[in-house]
């Protein structure tokens, strides 16, 4: 479906975007997407590892026990805002498996690493993402805050897509122990990069993780839809973003520099 570019533009909205110093933006969904990957294959890639790794375990024991963790841990990211990593995962798992684990341990972190690999190969960039990023670093501050479990895979991510020299800083959940919509992910975000939230745009492509959590804090907010939010699942929320563009070259549009 084809949408135009939405402007929800008053006189002190266009007055406030020629304050604005920084943007800040996530990372799956919003500048890349997920092309050719299947989650149930890194999970059975990741348990052979386990066993080659010396872990005695069957199929279904450990995906029934992996299953009852993984929601344990997801109830307590969205809820309480606090990041879990995969190793924590994993260890927790097999130790209810009976098994003495840690999430230091070298079988462990063999079996995170086997668990995105596929994900990283399947991450890819979204159309105009260079040019665009290569305009705005020219006139504006650039920072990455993204959600996810690993913080080395969005690292490793970013060098892999030859667009980690744009950003000024690149802040991770797993990294800073909050996930967005927390609002002290988005004021460390502020902090390192030396602006005030009035100075700030975040551009993201979820609801409640990026547009919520920006606007919270008094970020202007630019949502873009994505293979994973749809301008429909945008227009349901309650809290509404101050744009909504179609693709990144948009947001040219929207910024004076």
């Amino acid at each position: 479906m084809r949408f135009k570019l939405k402007f929800r533009v008053s006189f002190s909205c266009e007055e406030a975007l020629t304050k604005i110093k920084a943007v800040l933006l996530d990372f799956i969904g919003t500048l890349t997407e997920l092309v050719g990957y299947s989650l149930e294959k890194a999970e059975h890639k990741m348990l052979r590892t386990l066993i080659e790794n010396g872990y005695n375990i069957d199929n279904k024991s450990f995906f029934d026990a992996y299953a009852k963790v993984h929601q344990k841990f997801y109830d307590i990211r969205y809820e309480q805002l606090i990041e879990v990593t995969n190793a924590i995962w994993i260890s927790e798992t097999m130790n209810n498996l009976g098994f003495d684990t840690e999430p230091e341990d070298e079988g462990i972190r063999k079996a995170v690493d086997v668990f995105f690999e596929d994900y990283l190969k399947a991450l890819k960039l979204r159309p105009h993402v260079i040019p665009v990023l290569q305009k705005l670093s020219k006139g504006y501050k650039l920072g990455i805050v993204s959600n996810f479990t690993c913080a080395s895979v969005i690292h490793a991510g970013l060098r892999e897509l030859k667009i980690y020299d744009y950003f000024d800083v690149v802040l991770i959940s797993d990294a800073v122990g909050w996930r967005k919509p927390s609002p002290r992910i988005f004021h460390e975000a502020l902090r390192r990069l030396k602006v005030t939230s009035e100075e700030t745009l975040f551009v993201g492509d979820t609801p409640a993780e990026d547009i919520k959590g920006a606007k919270n804090v008094g970020i202007r907010t630019v949502f873009i839809s994505s293979q994973f939010n749809s301008v429909s699942d945008m227009q349901k929320a309650i809290q509404q973003p101050d744009y909504i563009i179609e693709n990144l070259q948009d947001l040219i549009r929207i910024l004076p520099k």
